[in-house]
Parts: C-alpha cells; structure tokens; sequence
C-alpha cells in the first residue's frame, strides 16, 4: 500500500510538473516566433536599406568637378580622352542602387540620375563630333556643366530619402520592440501568475524533505562526516538521493583516510627527492675544499669559496619555487662554477654570456646546472689538459635559446645516437642530462626543442630553445 501511494504522490508531482512548464512555455514560444518572424522581416528591411546608403556612398563626390575639368581640357585641346569611365562608373551605380531600392522618392531619384548619365553620354559624344572651339565650348557650358550639376544632385537626393527611410526604419523598430517588450511583460504576468499558484502546490510536497537534505549538506559542508539515517521522503527521487548522500559520506569517510595515509607517502618522497636532489659527494667535497683552503692559509679564497656555497643553496631553494627567472638560474649555475674552479682550476675554465634581455624569461629550477655537471664530470674531467665550459643565451625568433657547450671529450657517432635516444625514451645514463630533459618536457611538452650535438675529442653542445615567458605576460595570459 505504501508503495503505491508512493508512486501515486511521484506521478502525481511529475504531472503537475510537466503542466507547470506547459504553462510556462507555449505561450512564451508563440510570442517569441511572431516576434522573431517581425524581426526578421524588418532585419532584412533594415540591412536592404544601410546596403544601399554604403552603395550610394561609393558616388564620387567629386564628381562635377572631375569630370567638367576633363572637358573643358578636352574642348581647349589639352587632353585627347574624354570622361566618358566616369560617367559610366555612375550610371552602373545608379541602376544598382535602382534594382534594390523601394522607397518611391529614392527610385524616382536614382532613375533621374540614370537618365542623366545617359544624356551627359549623349552629349560628350556630341562635343566629340563637334568642330569649333566656340560650339564645343556653348555645349560644355550649357549642357555638360548643367548636367554634371543634376547628377551630383540628384546622387544627395538619393542618399537624403535612403536617410529618412532607414531613420523612419529605425523608429518602427522602436515602437515595435517597445510594444513587443509590453506584450511580452503582460503574458508572462499572466503565465506566472498562473504558475504560482500550481507552484506553491508543487513546493509543498518536496519543501520538507529538501530543507532535511539542504540542512544535512550544511552539516557535511562545515566537516561533519558521520553516518546518519537517510532522510524519508514520499518521493521516490529525493528519497534515493538521500540514500545516496549518506552513501557518498562513508565512502568520502573512507576517501579521506586514503588521501591522508597518500599524502603522508608523498610528503616522504618529496623530501627523499629534494634530500636525493642535493648531492652529498659534492657538498662534501665542497667543504673539504674550504676546510683545505683555511688550513693552508688561503682564508679569503675559503671565505669566496663559502660566500658561492651559500649563494648556490640560497639559489636553490628560490623560496620554493619551481619556475625562476632565467637571471636566478645564471645565479645559481655561477655559484656552482665557482665552486667547481676552486676544485678543479688547473683544469676547468668557463665563461658566462647571458643576454641581459632575457633576465626575466621563466624557466624551470634546475635547468641549466644539472648540464653544467654533466659537462665537468663526462666531459673535462676525462679529458687531458682540462677544458672549458660556455654558457650562452640569446633571443631568437621570439624564443629563449639556452647552449651549454664544453671543450671536452665529446661522443663518437654511436655514443651520440645511444645518448639520443635515451633522452626521447626517458632512460639510461647520464642522469643530469636527463633529468634536466625531463623537467623542460614536463613544462612545454611540444614547444620544448633540445638538440644534443658532440664530437669526438672536440666536445659537446646542449642548445634549448624554449617559448620567451614572464611573470607579466603569464599574468596577461591567464587573465584572457
């Protein structure tokens, strides 16, 4: 028996429902038709109209003036040509504007300049026939002249009636959307007033079990998480959502607990990472290195030695940053050679030329250090004599190009190809290399160009060319 009256209390709101939107929406449908249908028809109207003004606009205004000194240079013999591209010019015009116009005065103007154009033709063709300087000159003077004058005249006529008819247009519009707008605000007091009161009906036999859901969201909103009884509702539809509420808070019970217990192992890694990210061979050594230097005596060396080991963590750090500035980077990579030169100064030489246009271009921590490494311990270190390492930026094409390149043992041809495709696939040795690859990829994906390219006992280059990024012009980015 519940059951059915169950279904009884759904069908009956879903009828109702479904009588509400029919109230609702035929008579708003049928308004809406006829005043899109009035619309379109006075849209085609309207364009019709301004399409003619912008064609009567391509009248040359000076007209007159043109082609009555082109006679008279005619008729005194200073010119062999007479204007007859002109009057042609306007006599197309004047049948294009003809074949499109409606309003009758406008016709009336646009034909007078038609048959206009035809006697002006008319008479240049006579002036041409003509001999004399006195008879050429009459006809000019009393036809051509007076004719040139009617066409200008009648063009302004033209564009005066086309005027008026668009601005009596546009106050029809006016008073058409006006009346439409007071139709259309009487029909939906009607329908809503009907609505209303089939409404309130409607509301009454969901309000309860909503404000219960509504009531029971807050709870869950302000973190309380614990499993209730489902909220009844005669309507089968809440009362499943009900159920369903209570079921998603133990499941988001059991979903915390996970993303805790998930988010306690990966705070682990980050700092097993970051701790695996510093080097201990090379901070060690580092600090050998100084205490070296103090026991020699060579104090302000160890002091220099010190003030690069701090800069180079400092710059590390970055305040937590993953992206920098490319001037920060140069920071950190220097800091790191003068470490390096310390250890290694009978062996290792490098330079730094950064373009100070790109000092603010963004790039991701880590970027360049990890190749410098890999050049002094794959590279010069292996090779006899020592070498040097330079470090280079320039702007091309609207991109940042970022080289490492080294003087030392460099790749025969099967070495270069294995260390390639060992960056595409992501694998292999030469972890600094890679893990600098794989941190450009992460941030540009497809805009990323690294090119490797070494010689054998000549040496190696590492060129990246990235998109030119800023803090402002990533703000612009975001904001459009």
């Amino acid at each position: 028996m519940k059951i059915m009256n169950a279904l009884k209390d759904r069908n009956s709101i879903s009828a109702r429902i479904r009588q509400l939107i029919i109230y609702l929406t035929v008579p708003l449908c049928v308004l809406s038709l006829f005043m899109l249908l009035v619309f379109i028809i006075y849209s085609v109207e309207y364009t019709t109209v301004s399409r003619n003004i912008s064609t009567a606009s391509r009248f040359n205004q000076n007209f007159k003036d043109e082609v009555d000194l082109k006679m008279y240079y005619f008729v005194t013999g200073s010119e062999d040509e007479v204007p007859l591209g002109e009057v042609t010019t306007a006599k197309e015009l004047a049948a294009e504007l003809l074949s499109s116009t409606r309003n009758k005065e406008s016709r009336k103007a646009a034909g007078s300049v038609l048959n206009l154009c035809d006697n002006l033709s008319d008479c240049i063709a006579s002036i041409e026939s003509m001999e004399g300087y006195d008879s050429r000159m009459h006809s000019l003077e009393t036809n051509v002249y007076v004719l040139t004058e009617l066409i200008q005249e009648y063009m302004y006529t033209y564009l005066y009636h086309e005027a008026g008819e668009l601005a009596a247009m546009q106050d029809r519009i006016w008073i058409l959307l006006l009346g439409g707008v007071l139709i259309s605000a009487a029909v939906i007091i009607t329908v809503v007033a009907l609505s209303l009161r089939q409404s309130f009906r409607i509301s009454r036999s969901i309000t309860r079990p909503v404000d219960e859901l509504y009531s029971r969201v807050e709870e869950i909103g302000q973190g309380d998480l614990t499993a209730r009884p489902p909220v009844e509702a005669q309507d089968s539809k809440l009362q499943a959502l009900g159920e369903g509420l209570e079921e998603m808070v133990t499941r988001l019970n059991d979903q915390m607990e996970l993303n805790r217990q998930e988010q306690i192992r990966l705070r682990g890694m980050e700092l097993a990472l970051m701790q695996a990210q510093i080097n201990p061979h090379f901070l060690y050594n580092t600090l050998d290195a100084i205490m070296w230097l103090i026991e020699t005596g060579k104090n302000d060396q160890a002091v220099e030695m010190v003030s690069s080991l701090s800069n180079y963590f400092r710059s590390f750090l970055s305040n937590g940053k993953d992206i920098i500035t490319l001037r920060e980077e140069e920071l950190h990579v220097r800091s790191y050679l003068e470490i390096q030169q310390v250890r290694y100064k009978d062996v290792l030489q490098y330079e730094i030329d950064m373009d100070p246009a790109l000092d603010e271009c963004l790039v991701p921590k880590m970027t360049l250090q990890p190749l410098v490494e890999n050049a002094i311990y794959h590279g010069i270190k292996s090779k006899r004599g020592g070498g040097s390492i330079l470090i280079s930026s320039r702007r091309e094409d609207g991109r940042a190009v970022l080289t490492v390149k080294d003087t030392g043992m460099g790749m025969d041809p099967e070495t270069l190809e294995k260390q390639r495709r060992s960056l595409e696939n992501s694998e292999g040795s030469g972890f600094g290399m890679l893990a600098s690859y794989k941190r450009l990829k992460l941030v540009y994906d497809q805009e990323l160009d690294f090119r490797l390219e070494s010689e054998e006992n000549v040496g190696t280059t590492v060129t990246i060319r990235i998109p030119f990024r800023t803090e402002e012009n990533n703000q612009n980015g975001d904001e459009q």
